[in-house]
């Protein structure tokens, strides 16, 4: 893959990006995403669309782009800053590497042209909009890997009204934890992030068994998070949809007590009980249609 060095102005802000898809490379290596698109291509899935993935979870998800093929989308092992909480957003995807200086002098004289200023870091987080998670890959580096302390963490929680996954490390962490905002990392440490160089902005990124393309949707749970091709979001939201009636039913018939977990649990086998779960299906999805 052919891919250019370029430095632009975006919306008020000023983007470094450092070996990124143009226009043209973006919308061929996201070819099959249905709906309207960033500026500089990135697909831009519905609002509506990502309100509605924060009700899934891993596994509903997982049901769909396994059947699809798309069996390298999940990754765990995670130190999960909010538990309780759901990461969903459209991603943002930045890549580190460590630092050769002849290369990151190149980067910085870029940068110095553009009037950046802060660190390599900064020139990321300045380009998100309301509904991106950033997605980081910094190797799995912790000390010196830390993308983000309690300040710019804030800033990104203002800004996006999602969080971040960083394949690497942050800082402050007790500045960080109050505030709410979800985030999945590797380690923590309390050094300011050093010895890295900023090498890709929105262009496919490895996070840990993932490629992550930009504009994936993101969902991340207490479990891990799932990078989901735009073209499959409705798929997955269907779907889901469909998948929770069945557990809700399910779990109705094993409180009364009355089967075996095999008479209901995947499908009933009685004709009786099909045709009681078929109704039920039914009457449910109309009524979430109204």
């Amino acid at each position: 893959m052919r891919v250019v060095v370029l430095l632009a102005f975006s919306a008020g802000c000023v983007a470094a990006q450092v070996l990124t898809f143009t226009r043209d490379q973006m919308i061929r290596y996201t070819s099959k995403n249905p709906f309207e698109r960033f500026e500089d291509g990135r697909p831009k899935v519905p609002d509506a669309l990502l309100e509605q993935m924060k009700d899934l979870s891993a596994e509903d998800v997982w049901t769909v782009l396994g059947s699809r093929g798309f069996n390298n989308q999940y990754e765990g092992n995670w130190r999960i800053l909010q538990p309780g909480k759901k990461l969903v957003g459209r991603v943002v995807t930045a890549q580190f590497m460590p630092v050769r200086p002849d290369v990151n002098d190149v980067i910085t004289a870029d940068g110095k042209s553009k009037g950046l200023y802060g660190g390599q870091n900064q020139w990321v987080i300045d380009t998100l909009q309301p509904g991106d998670v950033v997605v980081v890959d910094l190797f799995g580096k912790v000390q010196g890997g830390t993308f983000v302390g309690d300040n710019l963490a804030f800033y990104i929680f203002q800004k996006t009204k999602t969080g971040f996954i960083v394949n690497g490390a942050v800082r402050d962490l007790e500045g960080i934890v109050p505030m709410g905002v979800p985030g999945y990392v590797r380690g923590v440490h309390p050094t300011p992030i050093s010895n890295v160089m900023l090498t890709g902005v929105n262009i496919p990124i490895r996070i840990g068994d993932v490629t992550v393309m930009p504009g994936d949707v993101v969902l991340g749970d207490r479990e891990g998070v799932y990078f989901i091709p735009p073209h499959l979001v409705e798929e997955v939201v269907t779907r889901a949809r469909t998948t929770k009636i069945h557990d809700e039913w399910t779990k109705e018939k094993f409180r009364t007590g009355k089967y075996k977990s095999s008479d209901i649990y995947g499908s009933p086998h009685d004709p009786a009980l099909k045709q009681e779960y078929k109704e039920y299906l039914e009457k449910q999805l109309g009524a979430a249609k109204k």
